[in-house]
């Protein structure tokens, strides 16, 4: 295998490190995320974990709890997308596509009846990033399914 990395791998360098992620819902804890390099450079792996969510937590968010979660993003040097493997805590296993220009994270799947999209801007200064989940049964109408902000808490 080629050990050069291919310089689009570059711009994620910028999510590289620990993160704490705070969504924005009535009820709910810190989570944590941290994203660190794997073979040398060749994919990007994340890792989510959570404490167990408080009993004043909304039913749906305790009973529907992903965590831990685990992705692994890849390129595709064809088209400058990146592919996400996705996998958590309630055996859900998903395929997203990704662009990350340095300033916007957008991460999106469209699977017929339940279309998901993240659209997160990184702070100038690389040490926080504003984001939102928005979901849609038909790919047409989205509605935001909530609002989340992650802020450094270590670099890699």
């Amino acid at each position: 295998m080629n050990t050069t990395r291919h310089p689009a791998l570059a711009r994620l360098d910028a999510l590289i490190g620990r993160w704490t992620v705070r969504p924005n819902v009535a009820g709910l804890g810190v989570a944590w995320t941290e994203f660190a390099w794997q073979d040398g450079g060749a994919f990007l792996c994340q890792y989510s974990d959570a404490d167990p969510m408080p009993a004043t937590a909304p039913r749906a968010w305790r009973d529907n709890a992903p965590f831990p979660t685990r992705a692994v993003f890849g390129l595709d040097d064809a088209t400058g997308e990146f592919a996400m493997l996705y996998a958590d805590g309630r055996g859900v296993h998903r395929v997203y596509r990704m662009t990350f220009d340095g300033a916007v994270l957008t991460i999106w799947r469209d699977a017929p009846g339940f279309g998901q999209r993240f659209t997160g801007t990184l702070s100038p200064d690389g040490s926080a990033i504003d984001g939102r989940w928005e979901a849609s049964p038909d790919g047409v109408t989205w509605t935001l399914d909530f609002e989340v902000a992650y802020t450094r808490a270590a670099t890699g």
